[in-house]
């Protein structure tokens, strides 16, 4: 009797360890709800000359620990900067709260992390809004869009980043 169960442990053993070797054995990440989320919406997916647009930006944390720092960046994509005659500038910042909108600090292109506040809770977001306004002599029939990368940082010491994630694009209509 004692060999028979000798001999099955000795083959889950191997059995695992095959499993593990090739890569098909749950990891304890799987239970893992992941890291912190970015996403980008805008108010329009059109505007004209002279008009503006608002994009927002939300993180949301879907660890169990709260986020304490978020480093983010903002850039025009490749695309964008190959059309000199579109004329643009981010204007404004907001971060919304329970109580309504505030003013935020920077608008780009580098640590717009600060402006999602405070620590974020787990389960929680913030979504920062900024104006992207077109100057009056925009060029016409192109698109403007952007790209982010992200770090954040849990109170467990550990980090998460992602990018490069891609805004919607904002195309710049004459009437």
């Amino acid at each position: 009797m004692r060999s028979t169960q000798t001999r099955r442990l000795g083959l889950t053993a191997v059995l695992a360890l095959a499993l593990a070797l090739f890569g098909l054995a749950p990891t304890a990440s799987a239970a893992d709800p992941g890291p912190a989320d970015l996403t980008f919406a805008t108010d329009s997916a059109t505007t004209v000359p002279g008009g503006a647009v608002n994009l927002s930006m939300t993180i949301t944390n879907n660890r169990t620990y709260d986020v304490w720092f978020v480093y983010q960046t903002i850039e025009p994509t490749w695309l964008t900067t190959q059309r000199p005659d579109l004329k643009y500038s981010f204007t404004g910042c907001s971060l919304a709260t329970a109580a309504g909108s505030v003013a935020c600090s920077g608008t780009g292109p580098a640590n717009l992390g600060a402006n999602y506040g405070a620590t974020i809770p787990p389960g929680q977001s913030r979504t920062v809004t900024l104006t992207l306004q077109v100057a009056a002599d925009s060029g016409c029939n192109g698109n403007i869009g952007f790209y982010s990368y992200f770090y954040a940082e849990f109170s467990d010491s550990t980090s998460t980043s992602g990018g490069p994630l891609y805004t919607p694009e904002t195309r710049v209509l004459c009437s």
